[in-house]
């Protein structure tokens, strides 16, 4: 999993150090902005100017001039240098002696009193990068004697150098690097942190420093990378804990330093980088013979015994692009984010939305769909990036251009899938599925039209369930785009429906008969006449009910007329006047007819020009059924039943002009009979019945019917009524009498005995007939007789025994006495009584004889007082 993120690039090179000194080595380096120092084995400190020269191709160089070299006058080389740029001194151990020099001139800095600024018996030293003490002019040092087991605190001034504090330790410590009032020390045997302010201090683990070299290395504030058993690099925080994986270097590291977000160490043979985001292996340079690794101010140098080099860092960018060109999205996205603390946070967002965009469409190129859904979310992705990827999905008028520089190398979908169809349609479903999440969403805002017009088209083209939503609710598609692609899928029941939702109605209506009437081909919908007729039902221009109705009254009128019927209420109902509806319909008998028989049997309207309307209808249909011939007797029957119960239960037809126009036709004697019921001419509706058509359930069952809703004796009337024409007619009968006549009237009185009075009936019934026929009628009379007189007994004795009671309660509330007295008062004017002359109301109240007489004078009952005397 390499990464290219470093270059090696020479920057002192051998000739120019030791020139023709063959044995001449480098020590010891320290670099301050553009100034190089060295110290080399003969005991000379070298001072070079160091200046970055771009080339041509981009690439970094850089430049040296040996500015001066000074010699230290000692025995041993020079062991570390440390620049104090605000002091403008430079601090050198050499032969065990820590001391001050001038950053130009390289002489010793001289002391106050004339000696030099000397430390002795130093074995290592190292500046606090975090320093306790506030004033700029000082430095702070953690030095470490060859003597004692402790750590001396140091501050380093312009022109001296004072000890501050002296802190033991459990062992003698060999290496240190300090942060604030912690030191991170490599012991005999372990590691430890320590606080030389509080005293505690921390173990963190065991450590030979005879078999390697230890390394403590601060990498940021309160945190310090030290080499481990193992051929670990490890991390520890100033409380002793790692809260980042260590690193799998060599066992063999010399130095090490980090160079955010990189960790980079030197071996006898290598440079390696790794990763502290996931601690992989990013990089591998060679370098023979290399003993010093340090970073001066984010600038990592390298050095061996005859030369100098620059680690010089790619630019992030150029990493991140070269991890997505091939294709290792996660590693690109984890260096982008770790970067984060090093970039401007506006810049960050930049690159990070970008770097996200470009991850999505690698992983939508390898059909990841999930996760390319994911990044292009949080990348905040224009969406028309990836309609565009589509040929014509995005609208003509879209003034939409790709990203430049492009996010992804796909000329379009086809280069993408090449030629694989079912890649191109994993391709599409995705869009689909997308768009869909995104289109009501911010992603969308301000070109919500190029988003929804790219899902209608690809909705169409994939014949997707989804289309009729999209038309039908609230969208932004483009008719001029839409029109030619719905068309070319044949989806003109959608196209019917943009055209409703953009307010073209007329539009979508013409469409839409095209393909009922069959110009047109399109099987979304088996049922559009219906819908035609819904959506004019519920249409609100009244123009388009009136222009369009004809067609669909032609084409079916039983459905045709329900764009009459099944309208709702709605503001342009008013101007639909049921008049004018008729009128409309008279041309079309079968819906006329269906209109009025909404109106009067379904919405009950109460006008009688719409009664007698639909009743004629009838009329007329029965009549030309009847002169059909052959007569259908099953069509006939329902009309002539349709007809009957309108005259039955309609009371505002006009009866005389019905009866006009059945005067003539003998086959509707049952019809004219209500009609005449109508007019209260029982007589001749009976006689219709019984004598004519000889249909005594019917004449029963007319009594029934025009007694209904009526008080008792009417119906009595009208039952005896029946009874009489019986009777009239067994009497005038042929032969002395007619069987048929008897027996119908011994059925009405025993059918409905209860209607009749038993007395009257008896009285007009002959002599001759038999007690056994009316034997149920007459003794139904006579147990409705002896109930009747037993209810009478009844409520006779309860009323006499509720008077008893009245009378007893009367008696027990005379002889119950009542007091009174000058301290009591009336309970009507509430004044005492002065004299025993007082009367009680029900319930004993005495009251004064003046009040009772005013309160029974104004009360509509008259009230019952008793009179009673004053007992003291």
């Amino acid at each position: 999993m390499s990464v290219k993120a470093f270059e090696l690039v020479p920057a002192v090179e051998r000739d120019l150090l030791m020139g023709d000194k063959a044995r001449i080595n480098i020590e010891c380096i320290e670099c301050c902005g553009k100034h190089l120092y060295m110290g080399t084995n003969d005991c000379f400190i070298h001072h070079f100017l160091l200046d970055e020269v771009a080339s041509s191709t981009g690439t970094l160089k850089y430049s040296a001039q040996k500015l001066q070299q000074k010699y230290l006058g000692l025995k041993k080389p020079a062991a570390e240098l440390r620049a104090a740029s605000a002091l403008k001194r430079l601090m050198v151990l050499c032969d065990g002696t820590l001391f001050l020099v001038d950053m130009e001139t390289l002489e010793t800095v001289p002391s106050l009193v004339g000696g030099g600024v000397k430390i002795r018996g130093v074995t290592a030293f190292s500046i606090n990068e975090n320093p306790v003490n506030c004033d700029p002019f000082c430095v702070e040092l953690g030095v470490l004697s060859s003597k004692r087991r402790t750590v001396q605190i140091y501050t380093v001034h312009e022109d001296r150098m004072q000890l501050v504090k002296e802190v033991t330790t459990p062992e003698q410590p060999c290496t240190i690097s300090l942060d604030g009032y912690f030191l991170c020390l490599a012991l005999a045997t372990q590691y430890i942190i320590l606080n030389y302010k509080t005293g505690s201090s921390q173990d963190l683990f065991p450590y030979n420093s005879e078999e390697r070299r230890p390394i403590v290395k601060r990498i940021a504030r309160e945190e310090f990378l030290l080499a481990a058993p193992g051929g670990l690099g490890m991390f520890a925080n100033a409380e002793g804990v790692s809260q980042r994986a260590p690193v799998n270097w060599s066992e063999s590291v010399i130095g090490a330093t980090v160079c955010f977000p990189y960790v980079v160490a030197l071996d006898e043979s290598f440079v390696t980088v790794h990763s502290m985001l996931d601690q992989q292996l990013k990089q591998t340079l060679s370098f023979r013979d290399g003993h010093i690794l340090q970073d001066f101010e984010g600038k990592v140098i390298l050095a061996s015994t005859k030369a100098v080099y620059v680690l010089v860092p790619l630019p992030l960018e150029r990493q991140i692009q070269d991890l997505l060109a091939g294709r290792r999205v996660e590693e690109a996205l984890v260096l982008t984010e770790g970067a984060q603390r090093n970039i401007p946070k506006d810049k960050f967002q930049i690159l990070h939305r970008r770097i996200l965009q470009q991850a999505g469409f690698i992983q939508f190129g390898q059909l990841q769909f999930l996760e390319a859904k994911e990044h292009f979310r949080k990348g905040q992705l224009d969406v028309r990036e990836l309609i565009a990827l589509y040929p014509l999905l995005l609208p003509a008028s879209s003034s939409f251009t790709r990203c430049h520089p492009p996010l992804h190398v796909f000329a379009d979908l086809n280069h993408l899938a090449q030629g694989d169809q079912e890649k191109v349609l994993r391709c599409k479903k995705f869009l689909i599925s997308y768009l869909r999440e995104v289109r009501s969403t911010e992603v969308a805002n301000g070109f919500r039209d190029d988003v929804d017009t790219a899902l209608l088209k690809l909705y169409a083209e994939q014949d997707h369930d989804s289309l009729l939503d999209l038309v039908a609710s609230d969208n932004a598609c483009l008719l001029a785009d839409s029109i030619p692609w719905l068309e070319k899928y044949h989806k003109y029941f959608a196209l019917g429906l943009l055209y409703n939702y953009n307010g073209q109605d007329s539009a979508a209506l013409q469409l839409w008969i095209r393909v009922v009437d069959g110009d047109l081909q399109d099987s979304t919908r088996s049922d559009l006449y219906e819908y035609i007729v819904d959506f004019l039902c519920s249409c609100s221009s009244v123009d388009l009910v009136w222009k369009y109705a004809d067609w669909a009254l032609q084409k079916d009128p039983p459905i045709g007329v329900h764009i009459f019927t099944k309208r709702p209420d709605i503001k342009a109902q008013s101007e639909l006047n049921p008049d004018d509806v008729i009128v409309y319909l008279g041309k079309h008998s079968q819906a006329l007819l269906l209109y009025l028989e909404h109106l009067v049997l379904e919405k009950k309207i109460q006008k009688e020009k719409f009664h007698t309307h639909l009743a004629v209808l009838y009329l007329e249909r029965v009549l030309s059924l009847l002169s059909d011939s052959p007569t259908d007797e099953e069509q006939l029957a329902r009309a002539r039943e349709r007809l009957r119960a309108l005259l039955r239960e309609s009371d505002l037809y006009r009866v005389q002009f019905l009866l006009g126009k059945m005067e003539n036709c003998e086959q509707l004697l049952l019809e004219r009979a209500t009609l005449h019921g109508k007019l209260e001419e029982h007589d001749k509706a009976l006689h219709i019945l019984v004598h004519e058509l000889k249909d005594f359930p019917s004449a029963e069952a007319f009594c029934t019917w025009a007694s209904s809703c009526r008080d008792p004796a009417y119906q009595q009337r009208l039952f005896h009524l029946l009874l009489g024409v019986y009777l009239d007619g067994n009497q005038t009968a042929a032969g002395g009498g007619s069987a048929d006549m008897k027996m119908a009237a011994v059925d009405l009185l025993n059918g409905h005995g209860e209607v009749f009075d038993a007395v009257r009936v008896l009285s007009v019934l002959p002599e001759g007939w038999s007690l056994q026929l009316l034997r149920p009628f007459l003794g139904r009379a006579v147990r409705a007789s002896v109930h009747a007189c037993r209810t009478a007994q009844i409520t006779l004795g309860l009323s006499r025994s509720e008077n008893l009671q009245l009378l007893h309660d009367r008696l027990k509330e005379r002889k119950k006495p009542i007091f009174v007295s000058e301290k009591k008062g009336c309970h009507l004017c509430h004044n005492t009584f002065s004299d025993p002359n007082v009367v009680c109301l029900p319930g004993g109240v005495p009251v004064h004889t003046h009040c009772a007489a005013q309160r029974v004078r104004g009360s509509p009952i008259k009230k019952r007082l008793t009179n009673s005397s004053k007992h003291t």
